[in-house]
């Protein structure tokens, strides 16, 4: 039978054990549906008692664009080598490991001025499941190769490469660029990028198409 939303439902529920929290990571290319995804299921598994999942994006730890200047790389934003992939996995370690039971602040990504945002995401000590989402869960190159091994589980989304650059397009409209630089945009660098994450998809635990990926609005750009 195909893969549906309530069997990924299904089995985020039962990664938790007794005593220890559980990560599950979703990766795929850019516009491939990561983060609706991982907000459905954080909503849908929360539904109305106490919160017990809480959603860590990758994207807080975008460099600055200060930095990405510095460097040389702001025309590469997105790109592995503008995130601090050391921190993210450090981040994931102390979500999973920490034994004082403190809240954990993570950053966020602020869509309007397209920076991160320091503390903005608070995980209570309750939280039992954390879902993170991004683009290079799956990359072994570098610092990224420490975040696999912290993740109980790895999904991969996957979308038709029609439907994926046609998503992207329009997103990018919708955050500001006029349709040709949403559109080298998306060749200069989306694709660019996707080329880097295609080859990942065998190292998921779980491989989730099209059929099982809620519908809804795809609120965020796939960097």
């Amino acid at each position: 039978m195909p893969l549906t939303f309530d069997d990924l439902l299904r089995r985020a529920r039962a990664l938790p054990r007794p005593g220890r929290r559980a990560l599950l990571g979703i990766a795929g290319s850019p516009g491939a549906g990561k983060s609706t995804l991982a907000e459905h299921l954080v909503r849908e598994l929360n539904g109305t008692d106490e919160p017990w999942v809480a959603h860590v994006p990758m994207d807080g730890f975008h460099l600055a664009d200060a930095e990405l200047e510095r460097l040389g790389l702001r025309d590469r934003k997105g790109a592995p080598e503008t995130f601090d992939a050391a921190g993210y996995a450090a981040l994931l370690g102390r979500l999973r490991d920490d034994p004082r039971g403190d809240t954990v602040y993570a950053p966020g990504f602020e869509r309007v001025l397209e920076q991160p945002l320091a503390g903005a995401i608070p995980v209570p000590p309750p939280a039992r499941l954390i879902v993170t989402e991004g683009n290079y869960l799956l990359l072994d190159t570098g610092a990224w190769a420490r975040v696999r091994p912290l993740l109980d589980e790895v999904w991969f989304c996957e979308l038709p490469e029609h439907e994926r650059l046609r998503r992207l397009v329009t997103r990018h409209e919708e955050f500001g660029k006029a349709h040709d630089e949403a559109v080298a945009w998306v060749e200069r660098t989306d694709q660019r990028n996707a080329e880097l994450i295609a080859p990942t998809r065998d190292r998921a635990d779980l491989v989730v198409p099209q059929s099982a990926l809620p519908r809804g609005r795809f609120p965020s750009p796939g960097r």
